[in-house]
């Protein structure tokens, strides 16, 4: 048996009145994922345990099987381990985004936060603005790597796990009453922006039209992890194929096998015919068990914002990655199962995530299933089936 995660981070929303009262799930044309959902178990399942935060890390730490309660120690540790710095016991790793913060004339605190991916800015140029951030900032206590994209990585020397603000969250506020309480962070926020407001990489974006990334932004602090091996816990072989460092430091934790795929960005424009390829081929010809597809792209179209983005996001998922994986499996004679679900979800009314239950879908190739339900929201609260402890949902997919 051979085991599929596919995973549309933020995929699950409300619904929509431009929609028709439709979420974007229920709206999208998704004939791979009706057809499928045909012979599945649908159900809604609860990622995000009590008290905790709504976010990434914690979804699919418990999508993968580890309860966050146990094994959670912070967003930023995780992606430490995939950029490859080696923590010590005393270091405190912060998420350090490049954010679009208003380029006007009001004092830094008076600004607002107007994107906080920077129009989702390319590593190359992402690193040549950190490269400048660091020759000013940078010493023997706060050292700062480059990441993916607009996400990269502070590691504060015997720091502090300080409470500090996701810049998703506060989309299109003044960023006064969310800036860190810490004040050596608070002030080299407020530098960075005087360091990259008028370097020429963001001067050439503003003319092109693209938001400037002007300013870094501290979040997700934590210490260093300790994450059970999967293959160990689950006695499976795993891969993981994702854009995004988070993933691949949960990957790195779990000594499950990272597969880098050229042209993956997270963006709506990655390469998901290649994540698609990779996961075939690590499932048949390098015959690991379980493979975990995650795509970003769902949650920042969430984001943004942006209707007609998310609903393609979820089409381009169904087209060009549930579509060819559960073909080839099948060409190939596999039995296999294939769980899709999101990992929390960025409903587009807030631009930020909730947690909220999340719809999934269990297809078996092995079992003739009959359903009535569709996959979406709606019809996952239909069908009655809840598991309330997302942590339990790999168990649930291995079981067979």
């Amino acid at each position: 048996m051979k085991y599929v995660v596919v995973l549309g981070d933020g995929m699950a929303d409300l619904p929509i009145e431009e929609l028709g009262g439709k979420t974007p799930l229920e709206y999208a044309h998704t004939p791979k994922m009706d057809k499928l959902s045909k012979k599945s178990e649908i159900g809604m399942v609860h990622t995000i345990p009590e008290g905790m935060k709504p976010g990434s890390d914690t979804a699919n730490l418990s999508v993968l099987g580890y309860d966050p309660k146990k094994y959670y120690t912070g967003r930023s540790p995780l992606e430490a381990l995939s950029i490859g710095v080696d923590m010590k016991d005393t270091d405190v790793a912060l998420r350090c985004n490049i954010v679009t913060v208003s380029n006007d004339n009001l004092p830094y605190e008076e600004k607002t936060i107007i994107d906080h991916s920077s129009g989702e800015i390319s590593t190359e140029d992402a690193a040549i603005l950190l490269d400048a951030v660091k020759k000013e900032l940078e010493n023997d206590t706060y050292k700062f790597y480059v990441g993916t994209s607009y996400r990269h990585l502070t590691i504060w020397d015997q720091g502090k796990v300080v409470e500090l603000t996701p810049p998703h969250d506060i989309l299109g506020k003044k960023i006064g009453d969310y800036l860190p309480e810490d004040k050596i962070l608070r002030e080299m926020q407020k530098k960075s922006y005087e360091i990259l407001a008028n370097h020429p990489i963001n001067i050439e974006r503003m003319k092109k039209g693209l938001n400037p990334a002007n300013s870094l932004w501290f979040w997700g602090a934590g210490t260093r992890p300790c994450v059970t091996s999967f293959e160990e816990k689950n006695h499976k072989k795993g891969a993981m194929i994702s854009a995004v460092d988070l993933l691949k430091g949960i990957a790195v934790g779990a000594k499950m096998k990272n597969i880098e795929v050229e042209g993956a960005t997270g963006g709506l424009e990655t390469n998901y015919e290649g994540k698609a390829q990779a996961a075939v081929d690590v499932l048949l010809k390098e015959k690991y068990d379980l493979v975990y597809i995650h795509v970003e792209a769902p949650d920042e179209m969430g984001h943004q914002g942006s209707i007609e983005k998310k609903i393609k996001a979820i089409e381009n998922l169904d087209e060009k990655i549930i579509k060819p994986v559960s073909e080839a499996l099948d060409q190939a004679g596999e039995d296999y199962r294939m769980l899709i679900m999101p990992d929390h979800p960025t409903p587009i009314c807030i631009r930020t995530h909730t947690s909220d239950p999340v719809p999934y879908m269990l297809y078996d190739s092995t079992e003739i299933k009959k359903s009535c339900y569709d996959y979406n929201e709606k019809c996952g609260n239909e069908s009655g089936i809840y598991i309330a402890n997302g942590h339990e949902m790999m168990s649930y997919l291995l079981s067979k």
